[in-house]
């Protein structure tokens, strides 16, 4: 009987750590989906750059939450508010451990690892797209070195590593806050240190500067929307019960609903506000829609959910107008889809429960500890190293200046167009 029940036991670890890995690995596939989504919403002259800093990105995030930010973010121990510093490297990390735990959740700290890292990186990538097209490459990456190792851990900790927030009964299942909300404020910041690119604002108007490949744009959106069933359905981390697998069976559900409710609100509202059908809304749509939804994600109802994400595809629209308004440039509308609907995805866990005051005190003390640090640090980059492109190389496009290479160097070629003289789309 003994012998049977470690059996069970086994097969469970195994079952519940397989998943966990694959759905780390849907949210890793991911880093493809922003690559692929920012790429398309920027000019052709700015491609290459967007390429290999996604790559990079992706890169530094593996590497430096292994290194220290994991353990910052889950700590043996600190004080609720700055945690226990320790470091991966050489760490005690067996299955065996865990299993002989004999607890609920069979799956080891090691795979922890590896799914909470690309969740680190997809807030690296949400700032990506906000500073492209007039910002230098390693100044960049510099950025991401302090985002992955200390930024974004911190203010993880106080969630999900047991902190502060965590006590106060704040509520945040995958990280419409931790995640979205932090990226989001990271990149509002290094925008207003960086200023809009050139051209964007003139005038008292708006000038469009559409981006060079809609079709490649829509298949990132789609990437992201598949990744995003291990987001939200991998934070449930186990399925080797009915419970467990009813539970990521509606987190599945709701997630789809709420990313179709996204578009379908974009869309319309910009059909009202512009007397179009406009793409690019309709695909941040989706992604606000998806961020409004995870954090809480298995309690709302199905149509519930599919009204959470159409408010976030609205919001998302309003807010994209506002910023340009207010002369905030983010090409790929990455502030709006992950901090705006982040926000509104904090509140909305309150619809089915949890408390106003503190989802708001949660997504307050989020915003002022990355606004502060990152703007701090974005500075700090700016006068020591510099963080824009000269006025040429922002004109020529910064694949030439900060990669030496294009994206679609045939077309140039076919058309005999210089990089110097592309013209302002």
């Amino acid at each position: 009987m003994e012998a049977l029940e470690g059996k069970v036991i086994e097969l469970a670890y195994a079952l519940d750590t397989f998943y966990f890995l694959v759905m780390g690995a849907f949210v890793m596939w991911m880093a493809a989906g922003f690559t692929m989504l920012e790429s398309g919403l920027v000019r052709a002259k700015n491609t290459a750059e967007i390429l290999t800093k996604n790559i990079s990105l992706y890169s530094i995030s593996v590497i430096m939450y292994m290194i220290v930010g994991y353990n910052l973010m889950y700590p043996g121990g600190g004080t609720g508010v700055i945690p226990e510093l320790s470091f991966f490297l050489g760490a005690d990390n067996t299955a065996e451990a865990v299993i002989a735990s004999g607890g609920d959740v069979y799956y080891s700290s090691i795979s922890d690892h590896f799914f909470q890292v690309v969740f680190v990186a997809t807030a690296c990538s949400i700032i990506s797209g906000a500073v492209a097209e007039r910002m230098k490459l390693w100044p960049f990456l510099l950025f991401c070195v302090v985002m992955t190792s200390v930024i974004y851990p911190v203010q993880g900790y106080w969630k999900w590593g047991g902190g502060f927030l965590d006590e106060a009964g704040f509520s945040d299942f995958a990280g419409s806050g931790v995640v979205h909300l932090c990226g989001a404020v990271a990149a509002l910041a290094g925008v207003l240190v960086l200023g809009s690119r050139k051209g964007k604002y003139t005038d008292g108007k708006v000038n469009a500067m559409p981006g060079a490949n809609l079709p490649l744009a829509t298949l990132g959106t789609f990437i992201l929307w598949l990744g995003w069933f291990g987001f939200n359905g991998g934070s449930e981390l186990i399925i080797s019960n009915v419970a467990e697998a009813n539970a990521v069976s509606m987190v599945f559900v709701n997630t789809n609903l709420a990313a179709a409710g996204g578009v379908m609100g974009a869309l319309l509202l910009s059909k009202v506000m512009f007397g179009k059908s406009d793409l690019t809304m309709a695909l941040n749509g989706a992604i606000g829609g998806l961020v409004s939804i995870t954090a809480e994600p298995l309690a709302p109802t199905p149509g519930l959910a599919l009204i959470i994400g159409a408010i976030g595809g609205l919001l998302v629209v309003m807010s994209i107008v506002m910023l340009d308004k207010m002369r905030i440039d983010d090409p790929v509308g990455a502030i709006s889809a992950h901090g705006t609907c982040g926000i509104w995805g904090l509140l909305a866990v309150t619809l089915t429960g949890g408390s106003l005051g503190t989802q708001i005190y949660g997504a307050s003390m989020i915003i002022l500890w990355t606004f502060v640090t990152s703007v701090i640090v974005w500075y700090v980059i700016k006068m020591f190293f510099g963080l824009r492109v000269t006025e040429e190389e922002e004109q020529d496009g910064v694949d030439i200046s900060e990669c030496g290479l294009e994206a679609y160097p045939e077309f140039s070629k076919a058309t005999g167009i210089k990089p110097s003289v592309y013209p302002e789309q």
